[in-house]
């Protein structure tokens, strides 16, 4: 059994970020001692998993990367709208870790409210610092999985610069990460959260290339999930390539013991086409068992929760 780590409060969280952004090259350090969290996790009780919640939990993780389209007041695809139908769809898939993209701050604390406070937390900063700008907010269910350590980068050449952008996109790209317990077998995993330049090819081909450095960086014992929009389709573009590469990844459609139906994952609201695209992927260690893959077609009356479908993995460790 692991031993009991100390419990996580928000003073801890960034000491712990920071001690772990000691490894990073000296241009990543320079920015993380003032990058502030603007959501950091909830103090939970430090226990280790009861016998009962090992029954309860099982093996299998529920994991899900899910871009969420950025709260907008337009209709018809605004998001009071689209707020009842994402509260439905997460409410019954219960993602025990869920990757999102997009989201605005008071819109993650709208979905935060909606699966429940006393069941989920999240992790996440503004891609511009703080609550500002689109977050790769990072949800997990208390119940199963303790962070113990994160931390944020951005996808430039200076990392640790929050806001940075200098690979020809005008948009703020940036990696969310965090190192989590899952209390019910006390394995321990990375997840990295990300969604790359919707324009620029060499910027998305350099920010796959800075995860991977990254991913190399972390404790070569440890699993590690990589979730995200790509914006660019699995199996046709040297993004995919660069982050499979060498075995240090695979997709976890591809390793998917059982799979749902084929779809586009960006459908844009207009109908969803089968046999499309994927450009959301869950990333996975090769040594993580994939029991299953699904791209979920979940919608309410003709509305979508968001321009993506959200692609989910159940996973075992």
């Amino acid at each position: 059994m692991t031993a009991s780590a100390p419990q996580f409060t928000r003073r801890r969280g960034i000491r712990t970020a920071a001690a772990a952004a000691l490894a990073l090259p000296l241009t990543a350090r320079a920015a993380t001692a003032h990058a502030e969290t603007a959501h950091p996790p909830t103090a939970h009780p430090a226990t280790e998993p009861t016998q009962e919640q090992r029954r309860a939990g099982g093996a299998a993780l529920r994991t899900m990367s899910f871009n969420l389209r950025y709260a907008s007041e337009t209709p018809p695809n605004s998001w009071p709208e689209r707020r009842p139908v994402t509260r439905a769809l997460l409410r019954r898939e219960r993602p025990h870790l869920l990757g999102t993209q997009e989201g605005l701050y008071a819109q993650l604390q709208d979905i935060a409210a909606d699966l429940g406070r006393a069941r989920y937390d999240w992790l996440g900063i503004g891609r511009a610092g703080g609550s500002r700008d689109e977050f790769m907010a990072i949800f997990y269910d208390v119940r199963r999985l303790r962070p113990l350590e994160y931390d944020h980068f951005w996808l430039s050449d200076q990392p640790a610069l929050i806001g940075s952008a200098t690979w020809g996109n005008t948009v703020i790209r940036m990696v969310t990460w965090v190192r989590f317990r899952d209390l019910a077998t006390g394995h321990e995993l990375y997840h990295l959260n990300t969604h790359l330049d919707h324009r620029s090819q060499p910027s998305r081909e350099r920010s796959a290339a800075l995860i991977n450095e990254r991913l190399g960086g972390l404790d070569p014992a440890l699993p590690r999930l990589v979730t995200g929009d790509f914006n660019v389709p699995a199996h046709g573009n040297p993004v995919h390539d660069t982050l499979l590469a060498d075995g240090r990844l695979v997709d976890t459609w591809d390793a998917a013991e059982s799979r749902s139906e084929l779809y586009g994952t960006f459908h844009g609201y207009r109908p969803l086409v089968p046999d499309g695209d994927r450009i959301d992927w869950i990333l996975a260690s090769p040594g993580v068992r994939v029991r299953r893959a699904s791209i979920n077609t979940f919608e309410r009356g003709g509305q979508y929760p968001s321009d993506h479908l959200p692609v989910q993995a159940l996973i075992e460790l």
